[in-house]
């Protein structure tokens, strides 16, 4: 059959979809209920397209050839249609892409995935997931605020999880040494870090496991800035600030100390001999820089505020010289970011953070849901150490504490289709709320998968897989109209539905509805 497919003619066998012939054109069309080889019952509708002919829109995985078929797959009304789509699946959606602790993070550090790693005694394990985006995690441990505990579900059932402590932990283990960080190749880059303070540390240890030469300057004596000379020892102890630039400097980084930033450094657009410069000095060492356009108080040389590129190329800055932080582990978490900024200047693509801008977000728990989660925790209030403060936590604290967390995380915040398509057509998840939402439940009974009910939309891949299967019980629909649910039939439990096709229903399912227990998502970062 010639049909024509955005303005692109193209013959296709009889009985195939424009789902198919789309595809067979290079024309990537979203789907979330289709499952290629699996009977087809389309209900996202996020896979709309366009008749141009007839003026109707319809799901592209369901709809036949025709002859002479016009379609329009990416017009303004047809992205339009995709997005109410997304935005009326939303609106029955009962979850947070990503846990409250982690949003609230500045570094946006995994602290449900650390948790679970500290709790199974993967503490080697866990230390490398703070260190992906921490890079100070046994400095931090002592002196960030923690507004990862302010946000955390726990607080009203025994106190917040003491997740500042558990980070220090991964960093010292039982009173040992921190752990050793690698480094990457030579790439024969050097870049000048201006600053030792929290974001001049930070932006040269991702740079240095990048395998970008870094050489630090700094107007005193000792490397740390703030950390060393505005900090008293009660609350962060110089030897830990020391350890932790002793790992940057073996991972590579060179420190040139009793350095003051001058404007001749800044005459050529690089200071001679480096291919980028990152500011990471205080605001007081900023003014010596103000006949090049960096003005005190005034941030409108940042050429990306996202990236912190300035409209100097090849100049980036992080921390207080932008604005006064306030919290060591924001300025940090800015070092990172120019770091990766940096390595995509140098292989010429645009900057990524590879961060998801949507989040479906609960906002608040009801009582009998904070029991929902607790399904996954353990009773029993926050421990402190027995040692005290500085000391920290013992391995058998640490463990007792990080099985105090609720995981309230979503298993597939990367790969689920809901999230990814919502960042895409930029759906606002409250446009069609009602007044009251859904009860959150967890289903945990089972081996290896969690069931959450309302992350579910109906899609009905994990009902086809069962009778494909040709299971006696398996995952079926219940109820009718809009209040159908996926459940086992008979009051049978999720453990019986699920004793075979349990990994082919998570791998099928499109949100997070069904997910691994024992699998971990990571995000990718250029």
């Amino acid at each position: 059959m010639k049909i024509t497919i955005d303005q692109i003619p193209v013959e296709v066998k009889e009985g195939a979809s424009v789902l198919d012939a789309a595809s067979s054109l290079g024309i990537v069309i979203p789907t979330m209920c289709y499952l290629q080889g699996h009977t087809n019952h389309p209900s996202c509708m996020v896979c709309l397209v366009k008749d141009e002919e007839k003026g109707m829109f319809f799901p592209s995985c369901a709809m036949p050839v025709s002859e002479g078929m016009k379609i329009t797959t990416s017009s303004a009304d047809v992205l339009e249609a995709r997005k109410e789509a997304l935005e009326l699946l939303l609106s029955d959606h009962v979850g947070d892409c990503e846990a409250p602790c982690r949003r609230s993070c500045p570094a946006f550090m995994d602290i449900p995935l650390m948790n679970r790693l500290i709790a199974a005694g993967d503490f080697e394990a866990a230390l490398q997931v703070v260190r992906e985006e921490i890079a100070l995690p046994f400095v931090l441990g002592y002196i960030c605020p923690a507004p990862c505990e302010k946000a955390c579900y726990r607080s009203p059932l025994g106190g917040a999880v003491s997740i500042c402590m558990l980070k220090r932990f991964t960093a010292i283990g039982e009173g040992g040494e921190s752990g050793e960080v690698g480094k990457g190749i030579l790439t024969g880059k050097k870049i000048a870090v201006i600053g030792t303070g929290p974001a001049g540390l930070s932006a040269a240890f991702y740079l240095q496991r990048y395998g970008h030469q870094c050489i630090l300057f700094d107007k005193n004596d000792l490397p740390g800035g703030t950390l060393r000379y505005d900090i008293p020892d009660d609350h962060l102890p110089k030897e830990i600030l020391d350890k932790e630039i002793e790992i940057i400097k073996r991972m590579g980084a060179l420190f040139q100390m009793n350095t003051t930033v001058t404007k001749e450094l800044f005459e050529n657009s690089i200071i001679p001999g480096f291919d980028a410069i990152i500011l990471a000095t205080g605001k007081r060492d900023l003014q010596p820089l103000e006949d090049f356009g960096f003005e005190t108080g005034n941030d409108s040389w940042i050429k990306d505020k996202r990236s912190f590129s300035t409209y100097r190329p090849g100049i980036y800055v992080c921390g207080n010289i932008i604005h006064d932080q306030r919290m060591a582990v924001r300025s940090a978490a800015q070092g990172k970011t120019a770091a990766m900024a940096i390595a995509a200047y140098f292989s010429g693509r645009d900057f990524n953070d590879g961060k998801f801008s949507f989040h479906s977000v609960i906002t608040h728990l009801s009582d009998s849901e904070r029991d929902e989660y607790l399904k996954e925790s353990v009773p029993g209030s926050r421990i402190d150490p027995e040692r005290g403060f500085l000391a920290g936590f013992t391995k058998e604290e640490a463990i007792r504490e990080a099985q105090r967390c609720l995981h309230c995380d979503c298993r597939k915040p990367a790969t689920c289709k809901l999230r990814i398509y919502s960042e895409i057509y930029h759906a606002n998840r409250r446009r069609f709320a009602g007044s009251e939402r859904k009860h959150l439940t967890k289903l945990v009974q089972h081996d290896t998968v969690i069931f959450e009910p309302e992350k579910c939309i109906k899609c009905g891949l994990c009902v086809e897989i069962s009778r494909r299967e040709e299971k006696t019980l398996g995952l079926t629909f219940i109820g009718r109209g809009f209040d159908v649910r996926i459940g086992v039939p008979f009051t049978e439990t999720i453990n019986q539905g699920l004793d075979k096709t349990a990994e082919l229903c998570v791998d099928a399912c499109p949100t997070g509805a069904l997910a691994s227990k024992k699998q971990e998502e990571r995000y990718c970062y250029d």
